[in-house]
């Protein structure tokens, strides 16, 4: 079985609170778009638990600790799936704020119970997916979502840029989430991220924030300077997407010069 594993983007992030737990409270959109992972998934006929192999964007580690074997591992203890062959073709860059890494777990566990015929409901692989990570429960039905909690509350959101061009820049630069979130202070909003999101996108520049912007450009200028050439260019909203170091703009159609970024990953198209 073969799919497309989607990246994702945040329209807007507000880190709200610190939790008790050491987790923090946030708001954000999570919306899909067209850059995508290719995992094919298949019964094995040779191997008795599991065969893994990569190509493209090189991964590296135990694939132990990847979370498409974590996604097969949970639910091999739960129904006891066959073995299965396993291939990936990484192309979301990773530490980018793209979700690369969830959205293979979920289409995984998506993939396993078509094949297997396990008729697992999509509000149980929802929760399955939460095991795995807090952005993977968002590419089970893969839909534009406004979120709270810690990214896995779910309101169901009106929401579509057809037609509208992206364009993804990734520095070569890797923040890791931990990093991220310790170096950003929590502030309740003033103005809702629900209320301006249905608001037009040529409103946004003004109205629509990612919290972790100002602790990440002071660290790592160049991302800054990411976002002010995206402007430039005429996009009508730019932003860092997650907690980075992706940086998108959203533009009314497609610019002239969207690969203009010397030693970085471009990427994007037109949104559906």
């Amino acid at each position: 079985m073969l799919t497309y594993p989607n990246a994702k983007i945040n329209l807007g992030l507000n880190v709200i609170e610190k939790r008790h737990d050491g987790y923090h409270n946030i708001e954000t959109v999570f919306y899909p778009i067209g850059l995508c992972d290719i995992l094919e998934v298949e019964p094995s006929e040779t191997c008795s638990d599991y065969s893994f192999s990569s190509s493209g964007i090189t991964l590296g580690g135990d694939p132990e600790n990847n979370l498409i074997v974590k996604a097969f591992r949970l639910l091999q203890s739960e129904y006891g799936i066959l073995p299965v062959d396993i291939t990936l073709i990484k192309q979301i860059p990773f530490g980018a704020g793209l979700g690369g890494g969830s959205a293979d777990a979920a289409f995984m566990l998506k993939a396993l119970n078509k094949i297997f015929e396990l008729k697992i409901t999509s509000r149980k692989l929802e929760k399955i997916a939460s095991v795995l990570g807090a952005d993977c429960p968002v590419f089970i039905k893969n839909k534009p979502i406004f979120a709270t909690g810690t990214g896995n509350i779910f309101t169901p959101l009106n929401l579509s840029l057809k037609g509208y061009f992206l364009v993804l820049v990734k520095p070569d630069i890797h923040i890791s989430t931990p990093e991220a979130y310790s170096l950003v202070v929590p502030e309740i909003p003033q103005e809702s991220l629900l209320e301006n999101i249905q608001k037009p996108v040529t409103e946004w520049k003004t109205l629509i924030k990612n919290d972790f912007e100002k602790s990440v450009f002071a660290i790592y200028p160049q991302i800054e300077e990411i976002k002010e050439k995206l402007y430039k260019m005429g996009a009508l909203y730019a932003s860092m997407s997650g907690s980075g170091s992706s940086v998108y703009g959203i533009f009314e159609k497609e610019p002239e010069k969207k690969n203009d970024f010397e030693n970085c990953f471009v990427g994007g198209g037109y949104l559906s």
